[in-house]
């Protein structure tokens, strides 16, 4: 009965107010796309595009569509954001845009994949939504490319000098995230490997056991960088990482690592919480550092949506897969926390970004990087995991 209440929670929120939300005030009727910078009550603010949005917004109507209820609106938003993705959002070589003008005029584009990270993802969902098997297969060649500019030296440009040569949390956790979705539409090699390295990388790199967690970035070695920087721990990405592994478990049985990955995200997930929980105010934090300094991020100590969704899913995948109750009681800390501070009750949609007390930092619900994805994301996926758990 538990369980049925938060799916009804979760459900309901997905299709009375968050989606219906961006449909009404981020869909642009005229140039295409979808805008995100918009205020509380939905005014648009700029009409400065999001890349990371047209991928991460085309991705979310889609995966609503295939796994909560065949609305029509709902896939025709997917359609809309991808003719304009595809028309206005990758330059000549290949590589996209990060931001680009009302009217796809390009801006500016930065040395990351996440834009075309997120491509992938609105490919390979509208391919499972449309029945259109062209866009599996684009999804898979933008991955491959992205795997061919990670690995290969000078294609991006890196975060600093030879001098200091990193790996970095951020893209080895993507593009374990993004070999997931695509293999729902695609049985591609590359997928299995992408997943196996990345895994690699997680466990034998970036996770410090002696500090009990994934830090941000390390030397090509794997050893720690002892500064403000590369003692970072961002407790919201080692959230989005364990409930990574535990799917690829289940997406990827084939592999030999499966239940190893399983069980290293319920080990990352346990130390995460330890690092990122507030035990003073509530809910997740932004950043800690490793040996217990300041860190030097200004908002090192706030709340921001994300990391609230991303716990609500990982915990709800962890009780799934263990059965044990210290799971659920930990989803409803987080649950009730996030529900009684984030959703806005007069406007719709959730505020972003919160003091460490839970008051409101500021009431805007979108902008360059908040915007439908993390939410109903985690509505989806949080209601069909107390599906399955309902079912067990």
């Amino acid at each position: 009965m538990e369980i049925q209440q938060y799916r009804e929670v979760y459900s309901s929120q997905l299709k009375e107010d968050i989606l219906p939300f961006w449909l009404k005030y981020g869909l642009d009727r005229v140039h295409g796309g979808i805008y995100t910078c918009v205020d509380r009550d939905g005014t648009l603010m700029d009409g400065t595009k999001s890349v990371w949005f047209q991928g991460r917004g085309a991705f979310s109507f889609a995966y609503a569509y295939n796994n909560i209820e065949k609305r029509q609106e709902w896939l025709d938003a997917s359609k809309h954001i991808i003719a304009f993705l595809e028309a206005h959002c990758f330059d000549k070589d290949g590589r996209m845009f990060f931001e680009v003008m009302a009217d796809g005029t390009p801006l500016r584009k930065r040395r990351y994949i996440f834009s075309e990270s997120f491509a992938a993802i609105a490919f390979a969902e509208y391919a499972k939504a449309s029945g259109d098997r062209e866009y599996a297969e684009k999804a898979v060649r933008l991955f491959k490319k992205m795997q061919e500019w990670l690995s290969t030296p000078g294609i991006l440009e890196p975060k600093y000098l030879p001098v200091m040569d990193c790996i970095g949390h951020s893209p080895t956790m993507i593009m374990l995230g993004v070999a997931g979705v695509i293999s729902d539409v695609s049985d591609d090699p590359a997928l299995a490997e992408q997943v196996r390295t990345s895994f690699d990388l997680i466990k034998n790199k970036l996770y410090k056991p002696e500090y009990r967690t994934l830090l941000e970035v390390v030397n090509r070695d794997g050893t720690m960088i002892d500064s403000c920087m590369g003692r970072t721990i961002n407790p919201g990405h080692c959230i989005e990482t364990a409930w990574f592994l535990m799917e690829a478990a289940a997406l990827f049985p084939q592999l030999s690592i499966a239940e190893e990955m399983k069980e290293f995200g319920l080990t990352i997930l346990d130390d995460a919480l330890v690092w990122g929980w507030d035990e003073e105010y509530g809910g997740i934090i932004n950043f800690k550092d490793a040996k217990g300094f300041p860190h030097q991020d200004y908002s090192q100590d706030m709340k921001f949506w994300w990391p609230q969704t991303e716990a609500i899913i990982a915990l709800l995948y962890a009780y799934k897969l263990t059965g044990d109750r210290k799971y659920l009681d930990w989803h409803k800390k987080v649950h009730d926390w996030t529900y009684a501070h984030f959703p806005d009750k007069e406007y719709g949609e959730w505020y972003g970004y919160l003091h460490r007390d839970g008051t409101v930092a500021q009431p805007a619900k979108g902008n360059i990087f908040k915007g439908p994805f993390h939410i109903p994301r985690m509505l989806v996926k949080a209601s069909l995991l107390c599906d399955e758990i309902s079912k067990q």
